[in-house]
């Protein structure tokens, strides 16, 4: 562990801070679109088929390569 002091309720690894943001922000997403998010994920699923996909799922790979298993 590094000698920095962890901010109070942080704990271990991980930024629970940075992760509760997160869900709030996805879930006021997904509260302010709720409507369109079939149409957003149909336009995804064409995106991977089309011109785009060779290079989204490049940048997928690459993210997975970086996650710990």
């Amino acid at each position: 562990m590094n000698a920095q002091k962890m901010p109070e309720g942080e704990r271990g690894e991980g930024n629970y801070t940075a992760s509760k943001e997160y869900d709030e922000r996805s879930e006021k997403f997904v509260a302010e679109n709720r409507e369109e998010l079939a149409r957003l994920a149909r336009e995804a699923a064409e995106s991977l088929d089309g011109k785009e996909g060779a290079k989204l799922k490049q940048a997928e790979e690459e993210g997975r390569s970086h996650a710990k298993q």
